[in-house]
C-alpha cells in the first residue's frame, strides 16, 4: 500500500471519528442538560398517532431517559454506526436517514400511546442492514461481514419482539426493518462506486 493511500485512509478514519464522536458528544449534552431540567426534553421525543409528536421522528433518537439509558445505547451506536460507514461514509448518511424516518414513522403509526425515546430504533436499523447487505450484494466479503455482525450481535434480534416494560420494541422492530429496506436500496448500487471494496 502506497503512502498516499495509507494517507487517504488516515483521513477517512479522521472523518468517521469525527462524524461518530460528534453526534455521541451531541446525544450527551443534551442528556446532561436535561438532567437539570428534570427530563422535560424528553416530551419532545415520538408521540404515536399525534399530530405533535412527529417531530420525534427527528428529535427522538437524541433524547435518552437517563444516563444508564444513554450509556447503553452509546456503545453499540459507535461500533455499528462505523461498521456501516465503513465501506462508503456516505452509507452512515443514507442508512440513518432512512432508518431514522422509517422507523420513526412506524413507531408513531402503531407504537403504544406513550413518549417514544432513545437511539435504539436507529442501532437496530443499523443492525438490520449489515445483516442484509451481504444478502443483497451476494458478494463474498459483504457476507462475511454480514456473517460476523450477526455473531457479535445476533441476540440483539429479540429486541424487536414485545417484552420489558418501558421498551420501545416498536422502535427497534421498524428500525431494524428499515435498515433491510435501506440494505436493499445501497446493495443494488455499482460496486465501481465504492471507495474500498469490503
Amino acid at each position: 500500500m502506497s503512502s498516499g493511500e495509507m494517507k487517504s485512509i488516515a483521513r477517512e478514519f479522521k472523518l468517521h471519528v469525527a462524524i461518530i464522536g460528534g453526534l455521541v458528544a451531541l446525544a450527551w449534552a443534551i442528556e446532561i442538560v436535561d438532567l437539570f431540567l428534570g427530563g422535560w426534553l424528553n416530551r419532545f421525543g415520538i408521540l404515536p398517532r399525534n399530530a405533535i409528536g412527529l417531530r420525534g421522528i427527528l428529535l427522538a433518537p437524541l433524547l435518552h431517559g437517563g444516563i444508564p439509558h444513554l450509556i447503553g445505547n452509546t456503545i453499540p451506536f459507535i461500533i455499528l454506526g462505523w461498521l456501516v460507514m465503513l465501506r462508503r461514509t456516505s452509507d452512515f448518511f443514507v442508512v440513518t436517514a432512512i432508518v431514522a424516518l422509517l422507523g420513526g414513522l412506524g413507531t408513531w403509526l402503531f407504537g403504544a400511546p406513550a413518549t417514544h425515546i432513545g437511539a435504539s430504533g436507529v442501532i437496530f436499523g443499523y443492525f438490520g442492514f449489515l445483516i442484509a447487505r451481504g444478502y443483497f450484494e451476494r458478494s463474498f466479503v459483504a457476507i462475511g461481514f454480514s456473517v460476523l455482525v450477526a455473531i457479535l450481535y445476533g441476540g440483539m434480534i429479540w429486541g424487536v419482539l414485545p417484552g420489558q416494560y418501558g421498551i420501545s420494541w416498536e422502535g427497534h422492530l421498524f428500525g431494524f426493518l428499515g435498515g433491510i429496506f435501506t440494505a436493499r436500496l445501497i446493495g443494488k448500487r455499482p460496486a465501481a462506486i465504492d471507495k474500498y471494496p469490503l
